[in-house]
């Protein structure tokens, strides 16, 4: 076997194994654990994070963070993740956001020198446009990893009403508008609710005795069933026009409420937490008459309210 073959099999044999000696590498491949320990030199100075331990039950482990085996891409697979990453810089905060940049990094410095001179080409001509905010949103990496290991997160949370202590059990997080957001189990309402991440001041596991509830059936990729499971919901009612539909595809929220006719126009349909009505309501005002809203009476009534004030404002002047 070449020394290239065998670093290869070596580096995906040892990410595995996790735990080994060398005589066992040695049997294995067929060669001295001289060699062996030559071909571990050389892949930990390629970055494989390797560290041994002494004694009797010593040996080689790998740390936590694991590297994945040479993948071959194709040309336009490799233009397509980095344009994927690429797009994620609009975002002050991500849950993975060092790793992204150093994704970023191998995956250009390691392409052939004609694909990247590609890249500079398509950079300027090609975007995915998020809204630029500044809110930062520094604990999204404790709130992933709670939702994926079923954790509860003590967190202080800022809102209208003021700053609060809340015990959440997370159940995901996703990105609008350039806003994060984690939809969570509140032990403080016994509801679900969902949270906007640039708000809270402080995330850390809770350290108390309460155990987790179990929710891997709900997720993310159910968004109805959050919304009726969150609270109290009204049934809505809203003819679009061609303008009005183009609009609310824009709206993570509207989406999977969404219903378009073959003319371009549409309508939406569907559950709606009752407590974002005032947040309906503004939408729906900026939509003028590319929306009219049908139902619930409490949206239109909400509208009423709004443009009424609105109209008091001007009135003075």
């Amino acid at each position: 076997m070449s020394k290239s073959k065998r670093l290869m099999e070596l580096m995906m044999t040892v990410n595995r194994k996790r735990k080994f000696t060398v005589k066992e590498l040695a049997n294995e491949f067929a060669v001295s654990p001289r060699t062996i320990l030559r071909d571990l030199q050389e892949l930990s100075e390629l970055g494989v994070p390797l560290y041994s331990e002494v004694g009797p039950h010593g040996g080689y482990q790998v740390l936590r963070e694991r590297i994945l085996p040479p993948i071959a891409f194709t040309e336009h697979e490799a233009i397509a993740i980095f344009f994927a990453i690429h797009a994620l810089r609009h975002y002050v905060s991500l849950p993975f956001e060092a790793e992204s940049a150093s994704v970023l990094s191998k995956f250009y410095n390691y392409m052939s020198g004609d694909i990247r001179d590609r890249i500079d080409q398509m950079k300027n001509r090609v975007d995915f446009v998020t809204p630029a905010r500044q809110a930062d949103s520094p604990f999204l990496s404790i709130l992933l990893d709670a939702a994926v290991q079923q954790k509860i997160v003590l967190i202080d949370y800022k809102a209208k009403e003021g700053t609060s202590c809340r015990k959440i059990q997370p159940l995901g997080i996703y990105a609008n508008n350039g806003l994060w957001y984690c939809p969570a189990y509140c032990f403080l309402r016994e509801d679900l609710r969902v949270f906007r991440c640039d708000r809270i001041q402080s995330a850390v596991y809770d350290s108390s005795d309460m155990k987790p509830m179990d929710l891997w059936h709900i997720h993310l990729g159910n968004r109805k069933t959050l919304a009726r499971l969150e609270e109290e919901c009204v049934d809505l009612y809203v003819e679009l026009s061609k303008e009005g539909v183009q609009r609310s595809e824009t709206e993570l929220c509207l989406a999977s409420l969404l219903h378009i006719q073959e003319d371009g126009s549409g309508w939406l349909q569907g559950d709606f937490p009752k407590s974002d009505i005032p947040y309906l309501a503004r939408l729906f005002i900026g939509l003028g008459n590319d929306a009219t809203v049908k139902n619930p009476p409490e949206l239109v009534e909400c509208m009423k309210r709004m443009l009424s004030e609105l109209l008091a404002k001007y009135d003075a002047y």
